[in-house]
């Protein structure tokens, strides 16, 4: 461990930043990996000098030091006990592109996809593509040796790398590329071990269990850089890497063939790779099904249970395509399906991307766990591995979904290991399993490397003469055994250090958690760790997007939480509080997480268990009471208003109700929807009921009132619920769970009966619409009526949709910047609302992430600064970047109060855009 005066002495010698809080060593815990350790600190190095300094400091002391990119590792080759060193907050620049030579000089912690939008500018990128693309890093990939669909075209990270900049275990900087000279002694060793680098090693594209030694052979160019690739942090820590860069292809076209089954495909692989495509991947029917369960529909397929996808390219689309129609004549496939629209193919692909995460989960919803998630062998040996590893999984009990690079002889599958209860049949089904590989020619990995999941089993796969190699190999980088101890050479257990082995079930007290057992430690252990809440471009994690901090991921805040349920930390922690606290609840992890995260429940329900019976934070009192509040504000809105204009009123009344200062206080409409005197109801038609939200109610209650003129032209006869009801959204997104029971009892009372005699009820305010649909039966599963009307709630879109003859009113010409609702994006889907959009003919600027308030989460004292910067990377940046007679659509009003107070433009909710 380290002591604070050892944390003073490494502080002062870096221009990095050193943590060791418990928070952060937890958030560091763990990769994507079924494995967790406390590491002793955690470093952010700002520079070469900081890295050599933390090595200088971690012999000194006896501490192993791990690097780590962006976590993604399904190995564990990314967690240790001692120093890890996170390269993805400073070091990750692209340093040079040179289009002459087609070469890049990067930083380790560079973004794979910043680095092809840089490339792509000069027609180029670089080829190894693997599925984290969006958020793994450089450093990373020449870790593990990255590949992707793509490497059967351009190879793996290896075959692209021109030479690196390293510090060895000794501190020593090497410059790695094809002189065996450049570290002492590894030419007398390559020469000494001739005989098993040419037999063991580098039998096939996708051996990369153990070194990738058979580089250093004279054969193949002494590149000791390549042999570097691929060593897992193990033998040296990257400054600098130099990569090869490959010409973007004019065209391409894809083509699915259709087989029996997966095994079938595989058999058919080499008549796929006849034909010179560019990527080469299957897919099982299974995999299929479960993201057309979670996303909806896909496109359609040819005939089959298992296909592959085929890509490939020419110098024009007639030559991609003339390529696509020898494939399908040389193919032994059921039917083929050649796309030649990229907007087809791109959907078609997506299922092969959405599949990848899906498959953490098998097709019953156990969980499914990596650790045998990447083996291959020879492409010609693939059809009968598979059938023989379906013999292996159902004598074993176990099951998972296959896809994968089967041009490359790799395949992907997760599989619902007994991790949990029998840690012991866990290691029983590795060994057979490594035993199965070894004996059809393959390797225990073909792109993820062993880390802590398959270093144990490099003894099934390899001779002691071959692991001695591995061992001396690493004693030249590393002969104090400091880079990433206990991986590939000396290896910890596979067993040992599980993260989930041996879980407490954690009582029922907030949510019931249906789809986890009723257990929130199975909850928030459903982060794997896969990091798309990383990644840029998406709803997901605002305030990570903003801080490029690990905390305020997703998977930070769940490990954070993984620490409390087992124990180690308490529930009202510190470490907790910081670790919840940028969380918007914004629930875009419910729907982007491929693991199915619900960061925003799980914030909930650590509230709620926090504060039981104690004194709450002033803002909890003021924003999650705010219903009863505007129900009393509603009836002297004038005065309500009058006093907000007084600055020394407004300053003083926002400190002391918890809230920023620098916020504005919404203005009160002059009558609220329900004091006013027409309340709906004169069409005699058939009844829908319109729910008033309190903010629509109180701040636009136009919107209602364009609801209801739209409703009645259309012949309902729309009613409201006879009593001031309350979806509890306030109350649950404070955690005061018990409040928002009650409310929603009584919602369900005021519902039942129209709900009971068929009637939809209708939503206009996003997140309270989506609190009916998917909190309603979480908090109350045990009453009868939760779940009926829950399936009743509709959004105004998916109600105006489903109308046979309505038409939405054509408005070609008329620009539009939307931004849809996080609630909204996440439980309820935005898929109605653009398909009116469509039909109204207007352009559409989409805006892709939070508007930054979600809530209350804007207006609470110390937030206002990340919230402006959340705007700023969305909502705010969009309608600078548009023609300002563009109108700004948004049906929440925490969107529109931001658009409003920061961009100081008015914002309209649909309804009112389709009267008007």
């Amino acid at each position: 461990m380290i002591d604070d005066r050892l944390v003073s002495a490494l502080r002062g010698r870096l221009d990095g930043e050193v943590d060791l809080s418990v928070r952060r060593l937890a958030e560091y815990s763990s990769d994507a990996s079924n494995y967790r350790v406390l590491p002793a600190a955690v470093v952010f190095p700002r520079a070469d000098a900081d890295v050599a300094a933390v090595l200088d400091f971690a012999r000194e002391h006896g501490l192993g030091v791990t690097a780590r990119g962006a976590g993604t590792s399904v190995a564990g080759n990314a967690i240790g006990s001692g120093i890890v060193l996170d390269f993805s907050r400073y070091l990750r620049r692209v340093l040079d592109i040179d289009p002459e030579r087609r070469i890049a000089r990067v930083q380790p912690g560079v973004v794979l996809s910043r680095l092809q939008g840089v490339a792509a500018a000069h027609g180029l990128r670089f080829g190894p593509d693997p599925s984290t693309q969006n958020r793994c890093t450089l450093g990373g990939m020449i870790g593990n040796n990255a590949c992707g669909p793509h490497a059967v075209a351009w190879g793996r990270t290896s075959d692209n790398t021109v030479s690196l900049r390293v510090l060895d275990g000794t501190g020593a900087e090497r410059i790695l590329a094809d002189d065996l000279g450049s570290v002492p002694g590894l030419a007398d060793f390559t020469g000494a071990n001739l005989a098993v680098l040419r037999t063991e090693l580098g039998r096939f594209d996708r051996q990369a269990s153990g070194y990738g030694l058979e580089h250093l052979l004279p054969e193949r160019g002494s590149a000791v850089a390549k042999s570097f690739v691929g060593s897992e942090g193990t033998c040296g820590v990257l400054l600098e890497a130099t990569v090869r860069l490959a010409e973007l292809p004019a065209a391409t076209v894809l083509t699915v063939l259709g087989y029996p089954g997966m095994a079938e495909a595989a058999d058919d692989v080499a008549a796929a790779l006849g034909c010179a495509p560019i990527a080469v991947e299957g897919i099982d029917a299974r995999l299929v099904d479960v993201v057309r369960d979670r996303r909806g529909a896909v496109p359609d397929l040819p005939r089959g249970a298992g296909w592959l996808f085929v890509e490939t390219a020419g110098e024009s689309a007639a030559e991609a395509e003339a390529s696509a129609r020898a494939l399908c004549r040389a193919a032994g496939a059921l039917d083929s399906r050649i796309v030649t629209d990229p907007a087809q193919a791109a959907a078609l692909w997506r299922i092969r991307a959405d599949g990848a995460g899906l498959a953490g989960r098998t097709p019953d919803g156990s969980p499914a766990w990596p650790g045998w998630e990447d083996a291959a062998v020879p492409p010609e040996n693939l059809g009968d591995y598979l059938r023989d590893f379906g013999d292996l999984t159902a004598e074993h009990g176990v099951d998972g979904l296959l896809y994968g690079h089967i041009g490359d002889g790799c395949i992907h599958v997760r599989l619902d290991l007994p991790i949990l209860d029998a840690p012991r049949r866990f290691r029983a089904f590795l060994f057979d399993a490594a035993e199965l590989v070894v004996r059809h020619g393959g390797s225990l990995s073909g792109e993820h490397g062993d880390g802590r999941a398959r270093s144990e089993l490099l003894a099934v796969m390899y001779s002691a003469r071959a692991r001695a190699a591995f061992a001396g190999y690493k004693a030249l980088f590393d002969p104090g055994n400091v880079l990433n101890p206990g991986v590939l050479v000396d290896p910890r257990p596979i067993d040992a250090d599980l993260r989930v082995a041996g879980l407490p079930r954690i009582p029922l007290a907030g949510f019931a958690f249906p789809h986890d057992d009723g257990d929130v430690a199975t909850a928030v252990h459903r982060c794997v760790g896969v990091g798309k809440c990383r990644a840029t471009g998406g709803f997901m994690c605002p305030s990570y997007l903003a801080t490029a901090d690990e905390k305020d991921s997703t998977r930070g805040r769940a490990r954070v939480l993984q620490e409390v349920v087992r124990g180690a930390v308490d529930w009202s922690s510190p470490a907790v509080a910081e670790s919840l606290d940028l969380c918007l609840s914004c629930k875009a992890c419910r729907s982007d997480c491929p693991a199915g995260v619900d960061m925003a429940t799980y914030k909930s329900e650590t509230l709620y268990r926090r504060y039981l019976g104690k004194l709450r934070p002033i803002d909890h009192y003021t924003l999650g009471w705010l219903p009863r509040w505007l129900a009393v504000a509603t009836r002297m809105p004038r005065l309500v208003n009058a006093l907000a204009r007084v600055e020394v009123l407004r300053r003083f009344g926002l400190r002391a109700a918890g809230m920023d200062t620098r916020r504005a206080v919404p203005v009160l409409a002059e009558r609220s929807f329900r004091r006013r005197a027409r309340t709906g109801g004169r069409s005699s038609g058939k009844s829908v009921m319109l729910w008033v939200d309190t903010f629509t109610d109180a701040f636009d209650p136009d919107i209602a009132a364009a609801a209801v003129d739209l409703l009645e032209s259309l012949g309902y006869r729309v009613v409201f619920a006879p009593d001031r009801v309350c979806c509890g959204l306030t109350w649950i997104s404070t955690g005061q769970l018990d409040g928002a029971r009650a409310r929603l009892r009584a919602t369900l009372d005021a519902l039942d009966a129209h709900v009971g005699a068929g009637g939809t009820v209708i939503g206009l305010e996003p997140s309270c619409t989506a609190a009916l649909r998917a909190d309603l039966p979480e908090l109350l599963p045990e009453d009868p009526r939760s779940a009926p009307v829950a399936a009743a709630v509709r959004t105004l879109a998916e109600f105006l949709l489903a109308e046979p003859d309505w038409r939405p009113p054509v408005r070609p010409g008329v620009s539009v910047v939307w931004q849809p609702h996080c609630h909204q994006h996440a439980v309820l889907d935005s898929k109605a609302d653009r398909h009116i959009l469509a039909r109204m003919q207007v352009k559409v600027i989409e805006v892709t992430g939070c508007c930054g308030l979600a809530g209350n989460f804007g207006m609470q004292a110390g937030h206002f600064d990340i919230s402006v910067a959340i705007a700023e990377n969305g909502i705010l940046a969009r309608i600078r970047d548009t023609d300002p007679t563009a109108l700004v659509l948004a049906d929440g009003f925490s969107c529109r109060t931001q658009v409003r107070q920061l961009a100081h433009r008015d914002a309209y909710h649909l309804a009112q855009f389709l009267r008007e």
